[in-house]
């Protein structure tokens, strides 16, 4: 079975660095054969070894492009450019860190992420897309579910990841899986210093297999800090963070002067 690695790039917000780096970082931790697909409004400045096919076309209203992702559930489509395989879906302001092939074999129709607040986990999972693993053409059901009631899915969940919480139990493929906790760190609360401490020292490093960015800051603003600060208040980091440097420069990435 082939292993594929997607991802998903539209609009302005991300460059086609960020495709570059994920893709030679995802090639320098992968310990078997893997292709790497993004799906793309514009492919412009993809290097060599990047597939790059239209985002698949849902029939979404343009409001829906901005928020959420919605546009993430085109991946699930019945026929996909004729790939076929496990897929690893990973969203570009994500840093790899460790070896990927072991998540191609964790067992589940659909895994993801649990994006309960990451320090303080109670209650039942909630599912997160910014990490998930499938077998591609077998969840077209999820499209299928989509088009049913476009408009009234789009009302009654904010996100796609909302949707998929809510309407995958009722497709017939089992629960959702999540990953193990151990393989996946959160940069705001695993790796940025305290309050104060935050002041004079750098954030740690990661030791998982991906290391996962929501909000602010995303991963360029620790390599490139607007105004020399990269975080919100009440938080203060400052300053280019070096190991988030070498990764993006050692990837392919260019700084800013």
């Amino acid at each position: 079975m082939d292993r594929i690695i997607l991802t998903m790039k539209w609009g302005t917000l991300y460059s086609a660095e960020y495709v570059n780096v994920l893709y030679n970082a995802c090639k320098a931790h992968m310990s078997v054969p893997f292709r790497f697909v993004c799906l793309t409004d514009d492919n412009t400045g993809f290097v060599d070894g990047v597939e790059a096919y239209d985002i698949p076309d849902l029939g979404l209203p343009k409001s829906a492009w901005g928020a959420g992702a919605w546009p993430k559930l085109g991946v699930f489509s019945k026929e996909l450019y004729g790939l076929s395989g496990r897929a690893l879906f990973i969203d570009l302001d994500t840093v790899i860190s460790g070896d990927l092939a072991e998540m191609f074999d964790f067992a589940g129709a659909f895994v993801c992420l649990d994006s309960r607040p990451w320090r303080y986990k109670s209650g039942a999972p909630r599912t997160g897309t910014g990490i998930f693993a499938f077998d591609i053409s077998a969840l077209g059901a999820v499209v299928d579910r989509l088009n049913e009631n476009m408009n009234g899915h789009l009302s009654t969940y904010e996100n796609e990841q909302d949707f998929l919480h809510g309407e995958f139990g009722s497709l017939g493929f089992g629960d959702i899986q999540y990953w193990p906790d151990d393989w996946i760190q959160s940069f705001k609360y695993h790796l940025r210093q305290p309050l104060g401490v935050d002041r004079f020292k750098h954030p740690n490093p990661p030791s998982a297999k991906i290391l996962c960015f929501h909000g602010i800051p995303r991963p360029i603003d620790l390599i490139n800090p607007p105004r020399g600060n990269w975080d919100r208040f009440p938080h203060y980091g400052r300053g280019r963070v070096p190991w988030m440097v070498d990764y993006w420069v050692g990837f392919g990435g260019s700084l800013q002067d």
